[in-house]
């Protein structure tokens, strides 16, 4: 897989961009706030519908635009398909496929697959729990791009749940108990319980398959540290069978799963109307990441906490390209940030991809092994050479 041509229109800070492609590397030189990043980030909302900088859309768009457009050429084996998202202030997002338009943005998702290491990665390690959740799912739609249905019916539900548990409380706070908010609570009960099930099996199963690849990557940028791995836990407790979410353990099952939250909602009810929130769930999980016998988060050093990211994304293009082909590899200004080691051990791997787009404020962070089409970033213009 790989991009043939990328053109932007009033995406964050580019009135128009044109930016032609091929196989192999392509590095885009230029100085820090000339819009290297964004034509990446364009790529990357093509892959996720979403932004690895910022939760919302209305940043993407130019300042004082109504709308921006990405369009993108993919090829994928003997077949190309042009995607075209345009992105909207205040009102739906709409796209195309070949100048056809489909029912949801969402349809698009699977035709172009990604990984994207950034410098905003190190979160992925020293951020709160949402960020390393926000892995699991962005890595599981480009897995199974059926999931992001799952995830957005799962959120939904949620949000109705909540605002269900908030109301029941503040009766049930008053003396006054409501029963018909209390019944209707059981049939949410069985909808959180259904979608969830679905997402919890699905991210257990990922993190089983991650896992061995991410070790291995973390030992391959950094052989003297302590050894790597991840772990799934889930606000299941010690419900949640041990052979889930460990490799050559179980496939995790949706349907023993939604027995188990149900459950843990009825056990939870007293706690959940009190507090007015949904406490039993995927949205209160977490991917742990350990090193040695210690979590990284607060005891890992910089360039562990580095070298973790780093096998997180490079994990992800492994167990990518062994299911489905070559994600295309974007590496955003990130060699700057590693040491001789780690630039060593990403430009080998970079380099052995069917296509990578790199991004760098100066020619020397990048390492020879990426040598490729150049284009130079400056005023608004992209110049080849």
């Amino acid at each position: 897989m790989y991009l043939r041509h990328l053109q932007v229109t009033d995406f964050r800070s580019w009135p128009h961009a044109d930016l032609p492609l091929e196989p192999g590397p392509t590095v885009l030189v230029g100085q820090n706030g000339r819009g290297k990043t964004n034509l990446l980030e364009a790529i990357g909302y093509v892959a996720t519908l979403g932004s690895h900088r910022v939760a919302t859309d209305a940043p993407l768009i130019r300042y004082g635009c109504e709308r921006a457009l990405i369009r993108v050429a993919v090829v994928n084996d003997d077949r190309e398909l042009t995607v075209e998202l345009e992105v909207t202030a205040g009102r739906a997002n709409r796209a195309r496929v070949n100048r056809g338009a489909v029912g949801k943005p969402r349809d698009v998702l699977g035709i172009l697959r990604t990984v994207l290491f950034s410098p905003e990665d190190l979160a992925l390690v020293r951020g709160d729990p949402g960020e390393r959740r926000r892995f699991l799912d962005d890595l599981l739609v480009q897995r199974a791009p059926r999931f992001a249905g799952v995830r957005a019916d799962y959120e939904k539900v949620l949000k109705q749940r909540n605002a269900l548990l908030k109301t029941a409380g503040k009766r049930k706070g008053t003396g006054r108990e409501d029963p018909y908010a209390l019944s209707t609570l059981e049939v949410w009960d069985n909808h959180l319980a259904a979608a969830g099930a679905q997402l919890l099996a699905a991210r257990l199963n990922l993190v089983a398959d991650l896992g061995p690849h991410a070790a291995a990557a973390y030992m391959g940028v950094a052989p003297d540290s302590r050894p790597a791995k991840i772990a799934y836990k889930s606000s299941l407790g010690e419900a949640l069978p041990s052979a889930y979410g460990v490799p050559d353990g179980e496939r995790a099952d949706p349907e023993t799963l939604a027995g188990l939250l149900t459950q843990a909602m009825a056990d939870s009810r007293k706690a959940e109307l009190e507090r007015g929130i949904s406490l039993v769930g995927p949205h209160r999980d977490e991917l742990e990441l350990i090193l040695g016998q210690m979590p990284a988060k607060g005891y890992a050093s910089h360039g562990e906490s580095w070298s973790f990211a780093l096998a997180l994304r490079l994990g992800s293009y492994e167990l990518l390209r062994g299911e489905a082909g070559e994600p295309v590899l974007l590496l955003d200004d990130v060699f700057a940030e590693l040491d001789r080691r780690r630039r060593s051990r990403l430009a080998e791997v970079a380099a052995g991809a069917e296509q990578v787009l790199v991004t760098a404020a100066v020619e020397e962070d990048v390492p020879a092994e990426l040598a490729g089409r150049r284009f130079k970033v400056a005023d608004g213009e992209l110049t080849s050479g």
